[in-house]
């Protein structure tokens, strides 16, 4: 497994200089965001090369949703999303990791009534997939399908929801990005989920319990690492979580130094 993080504040802007100081904080991988690969490719290759630190998955950057009620931004998003996977395979990358959607409805909050049925959503997710699955298999690179938290979307919330996708469209450059953080919202059992779905998995993002770094929440690290050792994952775990503290850059190496010990 290799130990990954997102782009923080604190990092430095140049990608060149980026991947540097992840080197030096002790992570293994890097997850960019979508834009920022396909507008700095070059550069990005070159990074690379330079630090041994691979960029193996993109996070954001498309105009739309994948199941996005506005049929115009889900196209955009699908066809940003296409150069995102081309960009990826440039750099040596595997995936993109990609929600249903992010923001768009709660049924935990008012209105709690979808201006689309459930039909209508898993038609938009399953057209969009197939259409990302054909640059996928072109490019030798997969998409991560990311199940969200009830609070933060409504249409796929558990391992199982993306795995009924995933089996309905009958997909196979599709997997899932199991998010720690949404688990401890929506599976009664992390480790028991990641043991019934390990075949479908191909991407982890951890974050603790209340969405900031590890260490500082109730999550079993300790279990769940091992778990994921015992299915046999061998890619990236991608620190997704915010940072809490005084000093950002201190915790956050703390948060690095926690989650080697189970590396």
């Amino acid at each position: 497994m290799l130990l990954g993080t997102q782009d923080k504040d604190f990092f430095p802007e140049d990608i060149l200089e980026k991947l540097e100081f992840v080197k030096s904080m002790g992570f293994q991988s890097f997850e960019i965001d979508g834009k920022l690969l396909v507008e700095n490719v070059d550069k990005v290759k070159e990074a690379v090369e330079k630090t041994g630190v691979p960029v193996l998955t993109a996070c954001n950057g498309y105009r739309g949703w994948i199941g996005d009620f506005i049929e115009e931004r889900r196209l955009n998003g699908v066809e940003d999303l296409k150069e995102i996977l081309r960009a990826v395979k440039k750099v040596g990358g595997t995936g993109v990791v990609v929600p249903a959607a992010w923001g768009m409805f709660t049924f935990r909050l008012p209105p709690m009534v979808s201006p689309r049925s459930h039909e209508g959503d898993v038609k938009a997710i399953l057209d969009s997939l197939t259409e990302l699955e054909k640059v996928a298999e072109e490019t030798g690179t997969y998409i991560y399908l990311e199940p969200l938290n009830r609070y933060q979307d409504h249409m796929l919330n558990t391992l199982e929801d993306a795995v009924g996708i995933i089996d309905k469209g009958g997909f196979k450059r599709v997997k899932i990005t199991a998010d720690f953080y949404h688990m401890a919202i929506e599976e009664d059992d992390i480790s028991e989920s990641l043991r019934k779905y390990k075949d479908y998995i191909g991407h982890i993002h951890i974050a603790e319990n209340h969405r900031y770094q590890p260490g500082t929440g109730s999550i079993d690290w300790a279990r769940h690492m091992k778990t994921l050792k015992e299915i046999g994952y061998e890619g990236p775990v991608v620190n997704e979580g915010r940072i809490r503290g005084e000093d950002p850059l201190k915790v956050y190496q703390e948060s690095v130094d926690f989650m080697k010990q189970f590396m």
